[in-house]
């Protein structure tokens, strides 16, 4: 049987925090050390666009997002790591499946949903206020992704899924009119991903601002790690594990050892303080040797970029060829 190809992509809006780390760069970097696997890793900066970021920042991200995988051991030999936009046939096959592509595929996207139910809960007369082509066709660029390199494959969360599906459908509609061209991608969905809660105790996302991130200086990570927030038991009461924020970035970072003794210690009543700076101490052991490399990194954007553009050229030589084929099979070719 063929060797599976796996590809992950990595939007660029933000700072990698901590629950990017144990949700997909850790999984993702210990899968770029696996030979039986061919894997493509991608910043996916076209699909920033769609959220209207500010461009610095967009620029700031691709940097921070490159460097974080770079210094926390991305396999960049084995693995190709390239920058969408560095990819010029992505855009051009997004346009070729956009013209197989139903629209009402495309209006039951969730998160064009999720966009139309807020305006009209919101009191809006137009339920497309505010939507962008770019959100609406979001599914078809995440499709291009997928198929331009014979992804069969797709490390996705829950939320993500819907996309993958929908890259199948596109795909077999795709090939039922022109032949078996694209291959069909399958979501691989791990529940054993941890989801961390933030410093608030909702999930840990950007956009509730409530992030830790992964690489922030040795005093700042104590700080957020104090600012977590915790009930009023005291010092010497018993804890629950259950629904405790320290405890759960404990459990993401430690062994099952170490994770059995920290729940005694709840049970035994350990004072948050003492958690917290344990915490800090655990997860700053964890990160400290990284956090040089990607400081070194970040003072030197250019070796970063010298690692996209070679990812780029390696991944070009499988876009270019498929693309050819894929023009040629909707009849796109040259005359003589």
């Amino acid at each position: 049987m063929a060797n599976d190809i796996y590809l992950t992509g990595i939007t660029t809006t933000g700072t990698p925090h901590i629950g990017n780390y144990v949700g997909a760069i850790r999984p993702g970097i210990a899968a770029s050390k696996d030979s039986g696997k061919t894997n493509y890793y991608f910043l996916a900066d076209y699909h920033a666009l769609a959220k209207s970021e500010n461009p610095d920042k967009i620029a700031r991200s691709t940097l921070e997002i490159a460097a974080a995988w770079m210094a926390l051991g991305l396999d960049t030999e084995h693995a190709t790591f390239y920058r969408q936009s560095d990819i010029p046939e992505i855009p051009q096959l997004m346009w070729t499946l956009t013209s197989m592509t139903a629209k009402g595929l495309m209006n039951r996207a969730h998160s064009y949903k999720a966009s139309v139910q807020a305006n009209v809960e919101g009191g809006s007369k137009d339920p497309d206020k505010g939507i962008s082509m770019a959100l609406y066709s979001y599914p078809i660029l995440m499709a291009a992704d997928i198929l331009m390199f014979k992804a069969t494959r797709v490390p996705v969360g829950r939320d993500q899924k819907q996309h993958v599906e929908m890259a199948r459908d596109i795909a077999q509609r795709f090939n039922h009119h022109y032949g078996d061209v694209l291959v069909l991608p399958e979501p691989v969905i791990d529940d054993n991903t941890a989801v961390l809660s933030g410093l608030d105790g909702r999930k840990m996302s950007k956009s509730y601002n409530n992030t830790i991130p992964v690489f922030e200086p040795e005093k700042r990570l104590r700080k957020l790690i104090m600012k977590i927030k915790t009930n009023s038991l005291e010092p010497g009461e018993p804890k629950e594990i259950e629904g405790s924020t320290l405890f759960e970035i404990y459990r993401a970072f430690a062994s099952e050892a170490e994770t059995l003794a920290i729940a005694k210690r709840y049970a035994e009543g350990i004072a948050w303080g003492e958690m917290k700076q344990l915490l800090f101490e655990y997860v700053n052991d964890h990160i400290a040797p990284a956090r040089k490399e990607y400081d070194r990194l970040i003072a030197n954007p250019g070796a970063v970029e010298a690692e996209l553009k070679k990812g780029a050229a390696r991944a070009r030589e499988v876009s270019v060829p498929y693309l050819d084929e894929i023009r040629r099979a909707v009849g796109i070719r040259p005359l003589g």
